[in-house]
């Protein structure tokens, strides 16, 4: 959302005209104002360019984007208490068995995917499904990103391959550990995550062979 935002706009709205949305929302926690900044100046330049609001290209299609910040609850990372926080209440959890596209924000049906998947819509519109499919691993298709922090060399955000090592991440994209240190664990998923042992340096990262070792994927955290 700082370096791109276009990508997920064009996402969003190739999305909408799917299954015939008419507005999004872009939800920000308020600690990440460039996010906001950046996210903002896109939406007014989309729309000055004709590709979002009425008519957009002279296709009939109308389809606008509104940013809503939210106050940091962690648990607003859950999509019921995300729209609960859109629509202006205490962001928590609703029952399971009323599903969101039936039923999501202000009782419509809704479609709430993270940045990430939006962002990687008008490529795979653009070079086909056969290109996306031969990237990453068998069950993982596709690339993921990571941040990188913690007790490690080369901290940041990171775009791989499925399937790649931890190893490849730890030692061959952040730079191993400091003063030649051991390297004792890697923490994946957040909270509801797990810590993966040295022993599973070798182990490649992608959705099924994370839950194997007792972990998995979450928001790309790597600690």
């Amino acid at each position: 959302m700082e370096g791109n935002p276009h990508s997920v706009l064009e996402g969003m709205v190739i999305g909408a005209y799917a299954v015939g949305g008419h507005q999004g929302y872009i939800y920000i926690r308020n600690e990440y104002p460039l996010a906001v900044k950046n996210a903002q100046i896109a939406i007014e330049q989309a729309e000055k360019l004709g590709l979002l609001g009425k008519n957009i290209l002279g296709s009939g299609f109308d389809f606008s984007v509104k940013i809503s910040r939210g106050g940091g609850a962690f648990v607003c990372g859950e999509s019921t208490a995300l729209m609960a926080s859109l629509e202006g209440k205490v962001g928590e959890p609703r029952a399971k068995y009323v599903h969101t596209v039936e039923k999501g924000l202000w009782e419509q049906p809704t479609n709430l995917n993270n940045v990430e998947t939006w962002a990687n819509v008008p490529l795979i519109i653009k070079n086909g499904a056969d290109w996306y499919t031969k990237i990453g691993s068998e069950g993982s298709k596709g690339t993921k990103i990571f941040s990188l922090v913690g007790k490690i060399n080369d901290t940041g955000l990171i775009e791989v391959p499925m399937g790649v090592t931890l190893k490849d991440i730890i030692y061959g994209i952040g730079g191993g550990i400091p003063e030649g240190k051991k390297f004792k664990a890697v923490q994946t998923g957040g909270p509801s995550g797990g810590c993966i042992p040295e022993s599973l340096l070798d182990l490649p990262v992608d959705f099924d062979e994370l839950d194997k070792a007792g972990s998995m994927m979450g928001s790309g955290g790597m600690i």
